[in-house]
């Protein structure tokens, strides 16, 4: 069976083509190779799949030509032990990060902000070079 199709069938990617562009793209491997879309997987072949900061390793336990339902999508594959574990530990230092937001120390401008440079504005002379007052 076909890499794209095994991993839309088991519910990897929403699309073949999503799937083709995330193999092209170096996101998946096959027994440790850079795997092509057309590439024939059996049963017991192990995928490594990046998916943003964590690759998440499964083994093949079945071979599907269609796309089922989720249950049976997931019957497809088990993911390793070491897998799961690198997951929930990204997933712990993610919560455990410190919010992005606070990084910011000056944002949108208050309504007084605001006010302050509307006043700025009018003590500010406009020059145009279409008018000459000489």
């Amino acid at each position: 069976m076909r890499l794209d199709k095994w991993l839309w069938a088991a519910r990897f990617y929403k699309t073949r083509s999503l799937a083709v562009d995330g193999i092209v793209k170096g996101r998946i491997s096959v027994n440790g190779q850079v795997a092509k879309p057309s590439r024939e997987l059996r049963v017991g072949d192990t995928l490594a799949q990046r998916q943003g900061p964590v690759t998440r390793t499964v083994v093949v336990q079945a071979l599907s030509p269609m796309r089922g339902p989720a249950p049976v999508a997931q019957a497809l594959y088990a993911e390793t032990a070491d897998s799961v574990a690198a997951r929930s530990h990204a997933a712990e230092a993610r919560r455990l990060a410190a919010e992005p937001a606070l990084s910011i120390e000056q944002g949108r401008p208050t309504k007084r902000d605001r006010r302050e440079i509307e006043r700025s504005r009018h003590d500010w002379q406009r020059w145009s070079a279409s008018v000459d007052d000489d």
